[in-house]
């Protein structure tokens, strides 16, 4: 493609097997400050519920903890999952978060329910589990509450979101299908495509395309922005990438067989014994990954930019050990030419050395 890429953090806050959601979120709020000094542009957190494997269940939360933490990254939502929650509230959370870090606040909105049926279900109890079919009328009545107000005749034109006067956050939709990529030209939002969950990754191109040639300019944006958002583990060498990217590719299959509880160690995911299926559903997902040498993923992330059109990538690394996970952002940092690369740099205290 040419351009110098811009790269992002997109983090589940992994639970180690063994460990808890507290370190996995205090590892969260480190990593941050880590990839703000290694040149990443944004650093977003994911929204889970009732999985074992991700500690990331109140992203507004995590937000202001790594906000603190940091001075420049611009920090957000990868993202609310908007259908479980009141618009006003959301609204609200975001516009404190502004208040308190201005011009440093993503807030990423996301279709897909974030956990399975029975948890949407707890999650909008008393009440019934939402219609994703007014998500449309959310996602406008949240972009009306963060800005001038909702508009004239809307039931609650009257109520305005706190606190008081501030900027607003930018707001991003994110998905992996064609539904959110038309909401977000249609509205004039920048869209972050998921190419590292999508069911179908041959049809993001299309979609994102799809997105570019719909886009309607506003008062936010004059032109399309698309970010995309990728499974990076990169290592030293590739055969250590590889051993990495076991604990990911098993704690996928044992979430999958409901016996998710964190992600397994290398070699514990090393001595997984792969039916005929999960071999090849593993082979299937690994095509979305990209796991390598710094040289290798630094040329794959430039394959991914080039299909997409976009400079803009998201990175998602999940495996066991949080030195290697940093150790990998830092790899991918150099090899994008946002650090130099440097012989004498070492992995963080208590790096895995396989």
């Amino acid at each position: 493609m040419g351009s110098k890429l811009t790269l992002s953090v997109v983090d589940q806050s992994p639970v180690r097997a063994g460990g808890t959601g507290g370190d996995a979120l205090r590892e969260s709020i480190e990593l941050a400050a880590l990839v703000e000094k290694w040149g990443y542009e944004r650093y977003w957190v994911a929204e889970h519920h009732n999985i074992p494997n991700f500690a990331g269940a109140s992203p507004e939360l995590l937000i202001g903890q790594i906000a603190a933490r940091t001075s420049r990254i611009r920090v957000g939502s990868g993202g609310v999952m908007l259908s479980h929650y009141s618009a006003l509230k959301v609204a609200e959370n975001f516009r404190v978060l502004e208040s308190l870090f201005p011009g440093r606040i993503d807030l990423g909105i996301g279709r897909a329910p974030g956990s399975d049926q029975l948890t949407a279900a707890a999650l909008a109890y008393p009440g019934r589990v939402r219609d994703i079919g007014h998500f449309p009328r959310q996602v406008l009545d949240v972009i009306g509450y963060l800005n001038e107000g909702l508009e004239e005749g809307h039931i609650f034109s009257d109520v305005h979101a706190g606190p008081g006067e501030c900027s607003a956050p930018d707001v991003w939709l994110l998905g992996s299908r064609y539904e959110s990529a038309f909401m977000a030209a249609d509205l004039g939002l920048p869209f972050a495509y998921a190419h590292f969950f999508a069911m179908r990754t041959e049809d993001g191109p299309g979609i994102v395309h799809a997105y570019k040639e719909r886009f309607q300019p506003s008062r936010f944006l004059q032109e399309p922005k698309v970010n995309v958002s990728v499974h990076v583990l990169c290592a030293e060498t590739k055969e250590k990438a590889e051993r990495l990217a076991s604990s990911r590719n098993v704690a996928r299959i044992l979430s999958l067989k409901g016996m998710a509880s964190g992600i397994p160690p290398v070699e514990e995911a090393l001595r997984y014994n792969f039916s005929p299926l999960e071999m090849a559903h593993t082979a299937e997902q690994r095509k979305r990954c990209v796991d390598g040498d710094p040289e290798c993923v630094r040329s794959q992330l430039e394959s991914v930019a080039e299909t997409y059109g976009t400079t803009d990538i998201g990175v998602v690394t999940v495996c066991y050990a949080f030195e290697d996970r940093a150790r990998s952002y830092e790899l991918v940092a150099q090899a994008c030419g946002l650090i130099p690369a440097s012989d004498s740099e070492e992995a963080p205290s208590g790096a895995a050395r396989l």
